[in-house]
């Protein structure tokens, strides 16, 4: 029987814990999402367990409704960024020659300009919006997942089981997902956990700057810049988010980490025999 060590247990049940509250939001969170139910930073107490946010909303209820937003986001931005460079990196590397040439310096060309600059750009003359978000932080997300794919997948293209299955006559296809995909999958697992906790702290950067996630909804990000005056006077509400961020972002790599372990140790047993 697989036992778990104590720091993948821990990142599971932190990380389960989150995705749970973000699922079960309408069902768990006591007030709406916008909702004004009391005074400016009222402190906690039984009504109001995390207290009162800078314009009277429940805190906790705010923190609820804005974790399902920001990890929504970040997993749909992560699928995106994993399912279009991830392809494109290995057909780059499986098809050589100028197709390689051409979509390894379009990478280039995107990864040169910081991707925060280049989302700031895009995003302040089109409508900021939930699938835009999406978008923009998949396709620059995908530049660093591309690199990754590429580099790994062409070790893998030159093993003597792949060149035995090109002279079979397989088609790209069968070679990219049938071969490649399984033998890629240690790294692969490894990066999708720091690209999902990079895509949280991209979009709660955006909505802190004020072109992420648009009020009256919420996420972390938003929640700091809505409450930051706060700290002066010793009101923690902008430190709340903050903690919620550092503590998903440990879980989530300390997962990645077990599962990139345990994948590794499963292919070098089946190696070994």
């Amino acid at each position: 029987m697989m036992r778990l060590p104590v720091s993948a247990l821990i990142g599971l049940c932190l990380t389960t814990a989150y995705f749970a509250a973000a699922l079960l939001a309408p069902l768990i969170a006591p007030f709406g999402v916008a909702e004004i139910v009391g005074q400016s930073w009222e402190p906690a107490s039984a009504q109001f367990w995390l207290g009162t946010d800078s314009i009277g909303r429940d805190l906790l209820s705010r923190m609820i409704w804005g974790g399902r937003t920001t990890i929504f986001v970040a997993a749909a931005a992560t699928a995106l960024s994993f399912g279009l460079g991830s392809v494109l990196g290995f057909f780059a590397a499986v098809r050589g020659g100028w197709v390689d040439q051409v979509l390894s310096r379009l990478v280039d060309l995107l990864m040169s300009i910081p991707s925060l600059i280049s989302a700031l750009v895009v995003l302040s003359v089109v409508p900021v919006t939930i699938p835009v978000l999406i978008l923009v932080m998949g396709i620059l997300d995908s530049t660093r997942v591309f690199r990754l794919a590429r580099a790994v997948a062409v070790d893998i293209a030159v093993m003597d089981y792949v060149e035995a299955v090109r002279l079979r006559g397989e088609k790209q296809g069968w070679i990219i997902f049938r071969e490649i995909l399984p033998n890629a999958l240690s790294p692969l697992v490894a990066e999708m956990g720091l690209r999902f906790i990079f895509a949280v702290l991209f979009i709660s950067t955006l909505s802190f700057l004020g072109l992420g996630v648009q009020p009256p909804m919420a996420d972390w990000g938003g929640i700091v810049k809505e409450n930051k005056e706060g700290i002066v006077y010793g009101i923690p509400a902008a430190l709340v988010p903050a903690l919620a961020i550092a503590t998903l972002a440990i879980s989530v790599n300390l997962v990645a980490d077990w599962v990139l372990d345990r994948t590794t140790s499963l292919k070098g047993g089946r190696n070994a025999r």
